[in-house]
């Protein structure tokens, strides 16, 4: 009996796999937000919900939040225009303003303390405490892929012809803005 050579199945290269694993964690990350607003949606028809106002230092952390992602923006630009200097300029720019982003949802939790509300003082602060908190550790992640992209970009991996890592970069970035947007919505109007 002679032994029959079969081909290995033929893998994507790792590049060609991060996309895949950026989806997976878009729908997952999705699939974990839908479920808490699927809990705060059932959540808010017992007795005890009572709304409370969100803290003035959300809507400030809104717009840092969306410079942030302007900012990325620009990095992007710059490497799709070759201005490969500028990339981990932008990226920094980024990474300051999530750092910025996260330190005022500190400050928010701090006013509402401030007035009182803490996280057992109802349902609907339980959930911006956590909801917030949980967005937090994404921004964290975001800061984490930020950060990698940056050494990358310094060590001049993007350009014109290149720049697929910074992408993935910013389509998670700009999905945590959206969750954040999100959040924001049905938290001030549920």
């Amino acid at each position: 009996m002679t032994a029959v050579a079969v081909a290995p199945a033929e893998r994507p290269a790792p590049r060609e796999q991060y996309p895949i694993a950026l989806a997976a964690v878009l729908v997952t990350v999705a699939m974990l937000f839908t479920a808490f607003t699927s809990a705060l949606v059932i959540r808010r028809t017992g007795a005890d919900w009572v709304r409370i106002p969100l803290p003035p230092m959300v809507w400030a952390n809104t717009v840092v939040l969306i410079l942030s992602s302007l900012a990325l923006e620009r990095a992007r630009a710059a490497a799709k225009g070759d201005a490969t200097s500028r990339i981990a300029d932008w990226l920094g720019v980024t990474a300051a303003l999530g750092v910025l982003f996260l330190v005022g949802q500190l400050v928010a939790w701090r006013q509402l303390v401030g007035q009182g509300i803490l996280l057992r003082t109802g349902p609907h602060p339980a959930f911006f405490y956590m909801l917030s908190a949980v967005h937090g550790a994404h921004v964290l992640g975001g800061l984490g892929a930020l950060g990698w992209t940056g050494r990358r970009a310094r060590a001049g991996a993007y350009g014109a012809a290149q720049h697929d890592g910074l992408t993935h970069t910013a389509v998670y970035w700009h999905f945590v803005g959206v969750v954040w947007l999100w959040l924001l919505a049905v938290l001030s109007t549920l």
